[in-house]
């Protein structure tokens, strides 16, 4: 513990340290621009409760002359081309991989998020940042549409949107970001990043390391702040990408309707899973405690509600139930744990809420249902019984380690409940009969699902990810449409040289 404590405070403190993110010829010098900020965000460690770090808000000023200074440099980046901005991010993804450990504490240390959960994030980034690498200029190559007029030649080119505004939420404080950010690098964009006010540290560290060890072109640059500074951030960018809730979508594609600029947003979820009777009940148990818990159930594409045919019931419960019991929960700093600390007291209030909803309502709690003792955020895996669509924790988002599980006649019923939400972006069908899997999965109306497995389309980067109803607008990231939305299309016409007659021009005849 006294090693991963002394690694945080050099990283914090190089952090802390460092200047903000500006360059030389800024109308402020970083100091100016630092005491100019009217407020400034104070991080604690949700495992402990110490204070980590008070990282200054950006203020519109100085949103505004860093997205001046970025669209100056967006040219010249654009001019690169797609392969020498490949290497750029090569370089990147490089310096991920041998930071591993250096952001991984800081992301434990930030997020409160075990071992587990946090030691995937830089790899993860970094092959984000690889698949972009691969796929981005076959993607990009001008269409070339056949011409309905020989004389005549087309072709449609994907031109970047000179400056693309990125806005994170907490859950992932690296890998959020890194699922926009690079595919906007490669489309030619410059991006100027605001991360949550919560979990500032691993983003700074991370946009330091392209702009400071890299010394990489000046077309990427971060904003710590709070809702001010996001705001800021849509009102100077000419696209903006979104993810987080739905109260704060709403405002971000209002403004953005203000100003015709396009949007991408991904909001919250209430992801359900369908398991039918004659499901492999030993994989759907295991499957449904992981993807209620991991991140602590703090994702958007967690199992949040779960609907089990009547005949498995019993047995899907028993083994759920075990299986809650036996995770590890902690800071994982001395001994191995599953499972860390919620992000902010704010998040696990909306948990107890939840379940003493529940509770008052007629659920039953069969394992958890209260916070933990002592120091730390953390609240337990919690299986919930006898619930219905009357209760809170089977309509609201949760966001936490809650799994309350009903009882449905047939999956006719389990697909009716499935869509009585106003949510649809992930959601599941357990059943050893595939073809009937398939037939079940086209009804339930989300953005992505599964059959026989959990929340795996967010792990295939050929995929776009995008919700519907209430959980987003557009697809995130993934293929073809994951780049294509950073450009805006524009459409060429050329006209052989050679003389011709056109019969529609004047004189009339």
């Amino acid at each position: 513990m006294r090693h991963t404590h002394l690694k945080l405070r050099i990283a914090v403190g190089r952090l802390c340290a460092a200047e903000p993110c500006a360059t030389e010829g800024d109308s402020m010098t970083a100091r100016d621009s630092l005491t100019a900020t009217v407020a400034s965000s104070v991080i604690q460690s949700p495992s402990d409760g110490r204070e980590l770090a008070r990282v200054p808000d950006t203020s519109r000023a100085d949103v505004e002359a860093i997205a001046a200074r970025l669209r100056a440099a967006q040219p010249k980046w654009l001019a690169l081309g797609v392969e020498s901005r490949a290497q750029w991010l090569r370089r990147w993804s490089q310096w991920l991989v041998e930071h591993n450990d250096e952001l991984v504490t800081l992301i434990r240390a930030e997020t409160g998020k075990a071992p587990g959960d946090a030691a995937g994030e830089p790899t993860y980034g970094a092959s984000v940042a690889d698949y972009w690498i691969e796929n981005a200029g076959a993607f990009l190559e001008p269409g070339r549409p056949e011409s309905t007029n020989p004389t005549q030649s087309l072709e449609i080119q994907h031109c970047p949107h000179p400056l693309v505004g990125v806005i994170s939420p907490w859950n992932g404080p690296l890998s959020m970001p890194m699922l926009d950010i690079p595919a906007a690098l490669m489309a030619g964009c410059a991006v100027i990043s605001k991360p949550s006010d919560l979990t500032p540290l691993t983003w700074r560290e991370v946009v330091r390391g392209w702009r400071e060890d890299l010394g990489a072109p000046d077309v990427l640059d971060c904003v710590p702040g709070g809702g001010e500074t996001g705001a800021a951030v849509v009102d100077v960018v000419d696209m903006i990408q979104f993810t987080g809730s739905v109260r704060t979508g709403r405002i971000v594609a209002s403004r953005a309707g203000e100003r015709l600029i396009p949007c991408s947003l991904e909001l919250g979820g209430k992801d359900p899973m369908i398991v039918l009777a004659d499901a492999d009940l030993e994989r759907a148990s295991n499957a449904a405690i992981w993807g209620a818990c991991f991140n602590v159930g703090q994702g958007c594409s967690c199992v949040e509600r779960i609907y089990v045919e009547s005949a498995a019931y019993d047995e899907f419960v028993r083994l759920l139930t075990e299986k809650a019991t036996q995770l590890r929960q902690g800071s994982g700093d001395t001994e191995p744990v599953d499972i860390g600390a919620m992000s902010s007291e704010e998040q696990i209030q909306i948990v107890e809420r939840q379940v003493e909803d529940a509770v008052r309502a007629g659920a039953r709690v069969l394992t958890g249902g209260q916070r933990l003792p002592g120091p730390g955020l953390y609240y337990p895996p919690t299986v919930l019984v006898d619930v219905d669509h009357t209760m809170d924790v089977m309509r609201e988002e949760t966001f936490g380690p809650v799994i309350p599980v009903m009882r449905v006649v047939d999956a006719a019923e389990a697909v009716l409940l499935a869509n009585d939400s106003d949510y649809g972006l992930c959601g599941s069908v357990w059943t050893r009969d595939r073809t009937r899997g398939l037939a079940i999965a086209d009804l339930v109306e989300v953005g992505g699902i599964c059959v026989n497995d959990v929340c795996s389309t967010n792990f295939q980067l050929s995929l776009p990810s995008g919700g519907w109803k209430n959980s987003g607008v557009g697809s995130r990231f993934g293929g073809e449409s994951g780049i294509k939305k950073y450009t805006r299309p524009r459409v060429v016409l050329s006209t052989t040289d050679e003389p011709v007659k056109e019969p529609h021009w004047y004189p009339v005849g």
